[in-house]
């Protein structure tokens, strides 16, 4: 798990790709997590890929790393809006403060359900899997 969270961390964007009905949707993304053993990120629930989510909750990210590797992660998410949580992710990254606050109502998290795989890959054909 922390191994995924430092590659997310030293990429500093990854891509988290949802399904729009039949239509994929890609959007960058920045906040990663791990917490109580699972790889969270999160979202503001007015947002379209809050609604992708809640309606087909697989996901796929993907991240290309200043040492020239990928790491691409998929799986079911789940989500967590506990107070408890939502503190945590503020500590964690303090720049999310200028959007959101614990309990404001718009500020959800969500996790990668256990069976979730990352895989990192090199262009030397070496790959690392990873069960989140």
């Amino acid at each position: 798990m922390e191994t995924v969270v430092k590659f997310l961390t030293d990429a500093k964007t990854f891509y988290l790709a949802t399904a729009d009905g039949d239509q994929p949707r890609v959007r960058p993304m920045g906040f990663v997590m791990s917490y109580k053993g699972r790889l969270y990120m999160g979202t503001n629930n007015t947002k379209d890929m809050y609604r992708q989510m809640q309606g087909n909750p697989r996901i796929e990210i993907c991240a290309f790393g200043p040492d020239g590797r990928w790491i691409r992660a998929c799986g079911k998410v789940s989500f967590d809006d506990s107070a408890e949580t939502q503190a945590k992710a503020l500590e964690a990254a303090p720049q999310l403060k200028s959007m959101y606050s614990v309990g404001d109502g718009k500020f959800t998290l969500f996790y990668f359900e256990p069976g979730a795989v990352a895989t990192i890959s090199g262009f030397d054909g070496n790959k690392k899997e990873i069960r989140l």
